[in-house]
């Protein structure tokens, strides 16, 4: 059974939030009674996604944003504050996955693209996002890094250093803001079942194989599970966590 948080009166930004742990994050929040703003680069996705957040009675809205951009990241964030009054919680999900490539063979390109979305994108976000909880005075971001964030992998170079990145900049941020009440900290997670990995699935079999043989646990984390530690690391149940870069990938770390 999962906790239940009342978090009524509070307002959560999610990024990413079309699909997969995004719109599970999303949707944990509407349940615990905050008010959702969904951000994704797919408009039409996310604009669904909200709306059926609303006509279950949900308060949502969904707003196309493009991470890589910061003046989108900050409409996102100034379209939260106008709609709902505050910002009390970030979930900073959006990504991108880069094909598995011989580090020599990287081009610049591929790496410019996966920096901009999963390094850059969450410093644009947190940047707003911290604009807006300093003025308030409290507040709780959660950046999306991933075990790659942790350790490295052949032929993930590129991907792998944009996670590394998020962990640098959560822990920097961290230092900075909990003493103005603002707590920052980074979840890791492993393989989880999102439309992301599906494509990995079937286009790379044989490393997921490969994976699942490492897993302690036997299998793929959800999304739900995702979403339910994004929830805790929010909540006052996590209210002395500062700054941490948290494994949630079925024991992997622990090898």
């Amino acid at each position: 059974m999962n906790p239940v948080y009342d978090f009524t009166t509070k307002v959560a930004l999610v990024t990413g939030a079309k699909g997969g742990m995004g719109l599970a994050t999303a949707e944990a929040f509407a349940r615990s009674g905050a008010a959702v703003i969904l951000g994704d680069v797919d408009e039409s996705a996310v604009q669904e996604a909200a709306r059926k957040l609303t006509s279950a009675g949900y308060k949502a809205v969904g707003m196309a944003c493009d991470v890589s951009d910061e003046a989108q990241a900050a409409a996102l964030v100034e379209r939260a504050v106008s709609e709902f009054g505050r910002l009390d919680f970030a979930y900073n999900n959006a990504g991108i996955q880069a094909p598995p490539t011989d580090a020599a063979d990287e081009t610049a390109e591929e790496f410019d693209k996966v920096q901009a979305v999963n390094l850059r994108g969450i410093w644009a976000c947190m940047k707003h996002e911290l604009k807006q909880m300093r003025s308030q005075g409290s507040g709780a971001i959660v950046n999306c890094s991933s075990l790659g964030g942790l350790v490295g992998l052949p032929e993930r170079a590129a991907y792998h250093a944009s996670k590394h990145g998020v962990i640098g900049l959560t822990k920097s941020a961290a230092l900075e803001y909990a003493p103005r009440g603002v707590r920052i900290n980074a979840i890791c997670p492993r393989v989880i079942e999102t439309p992301m990995v599906a494509d990995m699935l079937k286009t790379q079999k044989a490393a997921m194989d490969e994976f699942l043989k490492q897993q302690p646990i036997g299998r793929l984390g959800t999304a739900e599970e995702m979403a339910q530690t994004v929830l805790w690391l929010c909540s006052p149940g996590a209210s002395f966590v500062v700054g941490v870069a948290l494994p949630v990938d079925g024991g992997f770390t622990a090898h």
